[in-house]
């Protein structure tokens, strides 16, 4: 018997255009087996048309590459079938009990005894006492462990999520992540866009696609270190006044309020300094070196990027 490859996905060259538009250019990338894959970036960059193309959902224009050993062009139907999707509006049945729709899912996919499937299920994600509840009068967060266990329990080897936990409060929201890694500890892969930098800190490996263009990918670490950002730290008086006093200056990529501080980063280090300096001698102005954030790297990475719909 064949174990199953290491890789999970591995595609090149991915390109796919709607109407003459290219929405996705030459994307070439690896998934390890049982890892959490976060993609980031703006809306309408191209996150879901790559993860529809990544696991035979979707043909590409060009490009080629295997999806849980299978070809992402000729085995797209045997791909489909070892995938769960999980959208990012419920799409359950609203009138029918929590119970109904797990024993609905179980049946449509042949799960054998398809009344002890669900009951496990609704044990295992904590919606024991729920099981007569209508769907549509649940909670979002209760709604999202519904839909979670209905495209889990196929048992696929594939989990997609599309922003998954929008709207969720953050005790569900971590509630949820805390599933994930359970089911990527036990060998699932999982591909998630958000846009929640906590969440994208919970992946393993993160990738950031800004209007069709993969810019950078890794582990956290990796992708804040690629970054070559300096950045600093401001705290004090008339952060404002800096903010739009700094906007656009040589070596300044990127400045944003956090919270009652001011960060300032950009990648040429030498005309960051320069431009900063007269800054830094002014009185009632604290600033102090910082490691970026993974929110600090995707501002500059947005700022950089051109949308190609304009």
């Amino acid at each position: 018997m064949t174990s199953a490859p290491a890789i999970a996905i591995d595609v090149k060259g991915l390109t796919k255009s709607f109407e003459g538009r290219e929405v996705v250019h030459d994307l070439s990338m690896q998934v390890r087996r049982g890892t959490i894959y976060g993609f980031l970036g703006p809306n309408g960059s191209g996150k879901t048309t790559t993860i529809r193309m990544l696991c035979g959902l979707l043909t590409p224009d060009s490009g080629e590459g295997t999806c849980l050993g299978y070809d992402i062009r000729r085995d797209a139907d045997l791909i489909k079938r070892r995938v769960g999707y999980m959208t990012q509006r419920f799409s359950l049945y609203q009138d029918l009990s929590v119970r109904e729709n797990l024993e609905f899912v179980a049946r449509l996919y042949g799960v054998p005894d398809a009344r002890a499937a669900a009951r496990d299920m609704i044990r295992r994600l904590g919606l024991s006492g729920r099981e007569q509840q209508l769907a549509g009068e649940l909670s979002g967060g209760w709604k999202q462990r519904l839909a979670l266990g209905a495209c889990t329990l196929p048992n696929p080897q594939l989990l997609l999520l599309d922003e998954p936990t929008a709207g969720v409060d953050p005790k569900a929201r971590r509630d949820f992540w805390n599933e994930i890694h359970a089911l990527a500890a036990d060998g699932l892969t999982v591909l998630v866009s958000t846009h929640y930098m906590d969440e994208a800190e919970r992946c393993h490996e993160i990738a950031y696609i800004a209007y069709g263009h993969l810019l950078t990918h890794g582990t956290v670490e990796e992708v804040i270190a690629k970054s070559a950002l300096t950045t600093y730290t401001v705290t004090g008086d008339d952060l404002h006044e800096l903010s739009d006093a700094l906007a656009g200056k040589p070596g300044i990529d990127m400045v944003a309020p956090f919270g009652t501080s001011l960060h300032v980063s950009g990648r040429d280090k030498e005309a960051l300094e320069t431009t900063v300096a007269p800054w830094r001698e002014k009185s009632g102005l604290h600033w102090q070196h910082s490691a970026p954030s993974l929110e600090d790297v995707f501002i500059e990475l947005m700022n950089r990027s051109r949308d190609n719909f304009q």
